[in-house]
């Protein structure tokens, strides 16, 4: 305990706690402090001035990030046929139909992103309750219940990123590797942002975007301005 209290502290130390910086300053911090021993996560939070308890005042959607997630994505696809040949031939890990239902039934989620074609939803949607909390249920909103499997796959594996807002109006994801470089980290932070940007909903009132952090797995969070998450920066 006391090592991990000597590291936290050394993770803060020259931080101000309550400064929001530049992203580009946010993210060379942010960088500078990720000192694990594996690659940490860099990931972004945004706070947002939406109540998710209203249907219309739901943040969902998905974005493809630039420069990829940096993690390996396992993807399972729900389809029979030339469609199942698709998907594999795509370079997905798990395909299957009613057996990967039993399969997903009996626990064996051993995959981060699920796909389905538009006529397995009714054998999937059995799995909801299984899937659902764990953020993997295909949905045509975000691109995962699909006919194009090849495209999906594609994307999924090259840094597609889904989101979703929480009950505290918090929408986060991970946007890249402590080893990418300041640039490539900034440049998938603004494509989140933009992307969170649009998905905004018609029943937000006021501010939309009131706080944002990044932070890597085990560093300390830096706040960032969100007038610096422009595209055009």
């Amino acid at each position: 305990m006391a090592k991990l209290t000597k590291r936290v502290k050394a993770l803060r130390e020259g931080l101000d706690r309550t400064a929001v910086l530049p992203l580009d300053q946010a993210v060379a911090m942010v960088k500078q402090r990720a000192t694990a021993k594996f690659d940490e996560t860099i990931e972004v939070a945004m706070n947002l001035g939406v109540d998710p308890r209203h249907a219309d005042q739901m943040v969902r959607g998905v974005v493809n990030l630039p420069n990829g997630t940096g993690r390996q994505v396992r993807v399972a696809v729900f389809a029979r046929g030339d469609k199942a040949e698709e998907a594999k031939a795509a370079g997905a890990d798990i395909v299957g139909a009613e057996d990967l239902v039993e399969a997903v039934q009996n626990g064996q989620i051993d995959f981060d992103r699920c796909i389905a074609t538009p006529d397995m939803m009714p054998l999937v949607g059995r799995l909801g309750k299984v899937l659902g909390p764990r953020g993997l249920m295909p949905n045509p909103k975000v691109g995962t219940v699909t006919p194009d499997v090849t495209a999906a796959v594609k994307a999924s594996k090259g840094g597609a990123v889904e989101f979703r807002v929480e009950k505290a109006g918090i929408v986060h994801a991970g946007v890249g590797k402590a080893s990418f470089d300041a640039d490539a980290i900034a440049e998938n932070v603004r494509a989140f942002a933009d992307a969170v940007q649009k998905a905004k909903p018609s029943g937000a009132k006021g501010t939309y975007v009131r706080k944002v952090a990044i932070s890597s797995t085990m560093g300390a969070g830096v706040k960032v301005d969100p007038a610096s998450l422009s595209a055009a920066q």
